[in-house]
């Protein structure tokens, strides 16, 4: 007899990727009998992931949507008939019993074949602001999994029953406790990072600010360590300046830092852009952050979630394009200097946090395909 199947759909970032493949662990935990199967991308990360992954995976010659250079979508259409082709292949061998859609592109046209086949179907949206595939599969989908309780008012679902705000599935262990690989500094220590490439633009700022602080002889507060991820283009070039500083023995630059959410016991702060996984990973073991969203971030979903933390106490938000020098460095040098302020903050994100969520989601998925096979 076959094994009973769930499609996963998504990928193109780490962002819709991670959730995909950490619900499937969840699937594996609490019904080992399952199969998980995956539809990707060819030009997303997930054309580098999967492969070691250990699940089996079909990827489509998926092109990006040019939402405001139209004329670029040429190649969209002209790749249209070998994604559906493949598409209905993976249907065809996976035979799934239910699909389910964590974003990107690859999400729509595996939501679209699952409501031709009539086959169950669901969604896990990250972000606070849901993306274009959220908005428009929503109304034709069985379950709607939530990030962000914030999302549900951006989305027009009649039965409203439907909807869940459960958190963002993180992997197994919520963010610490038990990995082990980084060497942290004792003490408190501030984490800096953009995601696994890094982030330039914040790295200059954050660069400019403790240059800033060495120009006016400021000294270095008691106990803080600046752990900097600055990402593999990046770190050569940052810790080299970093290192004519006077307090560079304080900054510790680093190009990556694996299964970082795992590891996130030893942080007190993070300074870090906004995608909504990260964010979840410091919130699951109750870390705030100064927030400094990507600008450019389709449909402002960074800045979208950021202020949703902001609000609930568990992050300050600076915009990339407002900041005056020296602003993120005394932001955080002033935080980690107030026990109060950074407990207030802790306190916040965790009451934000869902380590639990994947198996949380995979248990409602998993009474859909019950309800469906009675």
């Amino acid at each position: 007899m076959a094994a009973t199947r769930i499609l996963l759909a998504g990928g193109g970032t780490g962002g819709h990727l991670y959730p995909a493949l950490n619900l499937a662990d969840a699937f594996g935990r609490l019904a080992p009998d399952l199969e998980c199967v995956f539809l990707g991308g060819r030009r997303g990360l997930e054309a580098r992931v999967l492969p070691d992954a250990g699940y089996r995976f079909r990827l489509l010659p998926l092109q990006p949507l040019y939402r405001h250079r139209p004329w670029r979508n040429w190649r969209l259409f002209a790749s249209a008939p070998a994604v559906l082709a493949g598409v209905r292949r993976a249907f065809r061998d996976f035979d799934p019993a239910l699909v389910v859609g964590t974003g990107g592109y690859v999400a729509a046209p595996a939501l679209a074949g699952a409501r031709l086949r009539r086959v169950p179907s669901a969604i896990q949206e990250q972000n606070a602001a849901p993306g274009l595939v959220t908005r428009l599969f929503a109304p034709g989908v069985d379950q709607i999994h939530l990030g962000y309780p914030e999302a549900e008012a951006r989305l027009r679902v009649r039965d409203r029953k439907r909807l869940r705000a459960l958190g963002n599935p993180v992997a197994p262990g919520g963010g610490g406790g038990g990995a082990v690989g980084f060497d942290w500094p004792p003490g408190r220590n501030l984490l800096v990072f953009g995601g696994s490439q890094g982030a330039l633009g914040l790295n200059r700022a954050f660069l400019r600010d403790l240059e800033w602080a060495a120009q006016r002889s400021e000294a270095w507060p008691d106990g803080v360590s600046v752990v900097w991820i600055a990402g593999p283009a990046h770190a050569d070039r940052v810790s080299a300046r970093v290192s004519a500083l006077p307090f560079a023995h304080r900054v510790r630059v680093v190009p990556y830092i694996d299964d970082l959410g795992r590891q996130l016991d030893g942080v007190a702060l993070a300074l870090c852009r906004a995608g909504a996984m990260s964010l979840a990973e410091l919130c699951a073991v109750g870390r705030p952050a100064v927030l400094v969203p990507l600008p450019t971030s389709v449909g402002g979903h960074q800045l979208t979630n950021a202020r949703a933390l902001a609000r609930a106490g568990a992050a300050e938000l600076r915009e990339e394009t407002a900041l005056e020098p020296g602003d993120l460095w005394s932001t955080c040098r002033a935080i980690l200097a107030d026990d109060a302020r950074l407990g207030g903050m802790s306190a916040a994100a965790a009451s934000r946090g869902r380590p639990d969520a994947a198996l949380a989601i995979a248990r409602e998925m998993l009474n859909l395909l019950d309800r469906a096979a009675a």
